[in-house]
């Protein structure tokens, strides 16, 4: 069973940084793509930063210049380096694989994951 466990996220003044990660565990063999949503509450998941296995990455107009995505596929692992955050960033920040290839009870599984969220309040 795939499963992606997030950290780093918790109380920041505005102007301040943070660096969050997201491991996928389980018997992976591939990812396409890893990236980062958030989410407040009334408000529709929005997507924050992705980074492909072709190594594009994308990011929202509103972090481009500040947060910065990066991944190191040796662990499964995906990063967003947050910089001058602002009280706008404010939410639970989720991380999404998607197109995971892995073998589950023997199975070649093909399947998109979402982790548990780590919240990120930015407030003086």
């Amino acid at each position: 069973q795939v499963q992606l466990v997030e950290s780093g996220g918790g109380l920041v003044q505005p102007g301040g940084c943070l660096r969050l990660s997201c491991a996928a565990s389980g018997s992976i063999f591939s990812i396409n793509t890893m990236g980062w949503y958030r989410q407040t509450p009334g408000k529709e998941r929005e997507l924050v930063a992705t980074f492909t296995s072709g190594d594009i990455t994308n990011y929202v107009d509103s972090v481009k210049g500040r947060f910065t995505i990066s991944r190191d596929n040796s662990k499964n692992t995906v990063y967003l380096q947050m910089n001058n955050l602002k009280p706008e960033d404010t939410a639970v920040y989720l991380c999404n694989a998607r197109n995971v290839h892995s073998i589950r009870a023997g199975v070649h599984v093909i399947g998109d994951y979402w982790g548990q969220g780590t919240q990120v309040t930015v407030s003086s």
